[in-house]
């Protein structure tokens, strides 16, 4: 499942599980933690650290706070999910303000994703 996991990663994908932002928390408590499918907060995968995982589906969902929208960031953004997607998974990247804003429309999205 995971044959490019960096190990030294894990300590920091820990205290991102307990810090995790307003937005991760409202999409795990009110969406992922009720599906029939197990799906990992905080991942690693290669050397990056996923926002959510879910290995049945091949599926990794990515919240993206204002400061994906820098330069350097959608640079950063566009390799890492090229990378991610050539070990074979679907990245969905959502902004905040959807998560606010759609967030029925967003867990149709990902729903979508999971169960086709």
């Amino acid at each position: 499942m995971n044959d490019t996991h960096n190990s030294k990663l894990t300590p920091f994908a820990r205290d991102l599980r307990k810090t995790m932002t307003k937005e991760e928390r409202k999409l795990w408590y009110e969406f992922f933690r009720k599906l029939p499918c197990k799906v990992h907060r905080q991942f690693v995968i290669g050397n990056y650290i996923v926002d959510f995982f879910c290995a049945s589906a091949n599926l990794i969902v990515e919240l993206d706070g204002s400061q994906h929208y820098e330069d350097k960031a959608v640079i950063y953004d566009k390799a890492r999910d090229d990378f991610l997607s050539s070990l074979g998974y679907t990245v969905l990247r959502y902004s905040n303000y959807q998560i606010h804003r759609e967030f029925e429309t967003v867990k149709q999205d990902i729903w979508n994703h999971i169960f086709r």
